[in-house]
């Protein structure tokens, strides 16, 4: 499994040929890794069998750039054994890329945690097909390929259920600024869900805020060159040296800590609670009110400031309803004390859910953004008995809504003076009344409302009806009941109750 907050130190060939600078390499990067002990870390070697790598005719080629270095810089198996030793002695877990066949022969002996796809590679299908059958989990870079490329090794991956990572990674060493396109990160989690997506840094190894962007964006894995430079051995323009390592990493916990935990909404803490309640405006008497009394809008005023543990202008909603437990002088504070409160919010969402899984079991799609609106007639506490709950689809030259009655639920009679609407049974049996004539409707049947027409409806089973109408305008609803139309909230609106 490839863990989280992971550094991967490429070693690559840095160790220029000779076993003991590895070992040097290895051992320098270890001091300073282990003071950073909330990361993991991973150094990672490149294998290549160069006596199969590199074609027969170009064997000795000095003229040609990478076979010159590799052969400059070639180890031997037991070279590799006693890097491989000493990484774990540092606490290291190690990786290799290989680029060849037999290579995977060799990680699959010295048992490494994981196999890295270098760039090149990246849609090598024989070498791809090698490495899946090793059983260990694959980290591959991205660099220089195309949309289709991707799309296919992603593919190739999953159907082999092969855990894996991909790195956004520029192939060019050092990467320029401009060229480092980080938004590319956001690309490949957006395209690739579920995919872990990390940054392969190829920036100048002085440059710390790289790692800091990328962190923001929630990566978690990363993997820079490094090397040790001495009299005998020089560093490349793009390995970093231990020192930028840990500026390396000392800018990654920073950046951490600045981005804290953004996986769900963290509860406020206290000291700024206790800030914000301070500026809020305290609730009021505004007359004497006895015990047993129900506050209503008008019995309170707010102001500020606040005393201590009173309740607040942020508390008064309508979906509280607020009950004097003592007698309460005029421009005395509301508190705990003096005033008990039911908050109906739990009932309105008890609502949602048991809309939503009406809907789920009737296979009613229905879209994310979609408006739910409830409608409690005479109150959240009557809504069982007399209410609707409808869902808006779309509202513009014409309408559709889904209309959604729980078992035994009634709605009151009403009318509309513009509106002319057609109902569609899709669910449940409808006692529907019409200017007083009840006829009953079954999934399928249709009922078209005109303007004027009173009607009302009751569902035995539960129901759900597709209306679809021209323009629906709040103010051309007229119930029968008078009490319902001066029933100023007895709508609830929820727009975020698909998740």
């Amino acid at each position: 499994m490839i863990p989280n907050n992971l550094f991967i130190l490429e070693m690559a060939n840095n160790h220029m040929g000779d076993v003991n600078h590895g070992i040097a390499i290895v051992r320098a990067f270890g001091a300073v890794c282990h003071d950073f002990p909330e990361f993991q870390f991973a150094f990672k070697l490149q294998y290549r069998d160069l006596d199969t790598f590199i074609h027969p005719a170009m064997k000795n080629r000095d003229d040609i750039k990478y076979i010159k270095r590799f052969s400059e810089t070639r180890l031997s198996r037991a070279d590799f054994d006693r890097l491989v030793a000493e990484m774990r002695v540092q606490g290291f877990l190690v990786a290799a890329t290989p680029f060849d066949e037999p290579s995977v022969e060799v990680i699959e002996a010295q048992r490494l945690d994981f196999i890295k796809i270098a760039s090149c590679s990246f849609t090598d299908w024989p070498l791809l097909e090698r490495i899946t059958s090793a059983g260990k989990p694959v980290i591959a870079s991205t660099a220089g390929a195309s949309l289709e490329d991707m799309d296919r090794v992603n593919s190739f991956l999953l159907h082999r259920c092969q855990e894996f990572a991909l790195l956004h990674c520029v192939g060019e060493y050092p990467t320029p600024d401009a060229h480092l396109h980080l938004s590319q990160i956001d690309f490949l989690r957006t395209r690739y869900p579920g995919v872990r997506i990390g940054f392969s840094t190829h920036e100048s190894p002085d440059h710390t805020d790289v790692i800091k962007l990328a962190i923001a964006k929630q990566v978690n894995l990363f993997e820079k060159h490094v090397g040790l430079p001495t009299e005998c051995y020089p560093i490349n323009a793009y390995s970093s040296t231990p020192d930028q390592v840990r500026a390396w990493l000392t800018a990654a916990r920073a950046a951490q800590t600045l981005c804290g935990i953004g996986h769900s909404r963290l509860p406020p803490n206290p000291v700024e609670a206790a800030s914000l309640q301070s500026l809020r405006r305290g609730v009021f008497a505004r007359r004497a009110i006895s015990a047993g009394e129900t506050l209503r809008d008008e019995d309170i005023y707010c102001a500020f400031p606040p005393m201590e543990s009173q309740l607040t202008a942020n508390d008064w909603s309508k979906y509280s309803i607020f009950t004097a437990s003592n007698p309460i002088a005029v421009d005395a504070a509301l508190t705990p004390q003096n005033v008990f409160r039911r908050d109906q919010r739990k009932q309105v969402w008890e609502i949602a859910h048991r809309v939503r899984a009406v809907l789920e079991e009737a296979r009613i799609a229905v879209p994310g953004s979609a408006d739910l609106e409830i409608s409690h007639h005479y109150g959240l506490d009557e809504f069982e008995r007399v209410g609707l709950v409808l869902i808006t689809i779309v509202n513009r030259g014409y309408c559709k809504k889904l209309l959604v009655s729980l078992p035994g639920q009634a709605h009151p009679e009403q009318w509309h003076n513009e509106k002319e609407e057609t109902f569609h049974i899709l669910r449940g049996e409808v006692h529907l009344q019409l200017n007083g004539i009840t006829r009953i409707c079954n999934p399928g049947d249709v009922v078209t409302v005109e303007p004027g027409v009173r009607h009302a409806f009751i569902s035995p089973t539960g129901s759900i009806i597709e209306e679809i109408s021209t323009t629906h305008n709040g103010a051309d609803s007229f119930y029968t009941d008078k009490a319902i139309n001066q029933n100023k909230s007895r709508k609830t609106l929820l727009t975020y109750w698909m998740g």
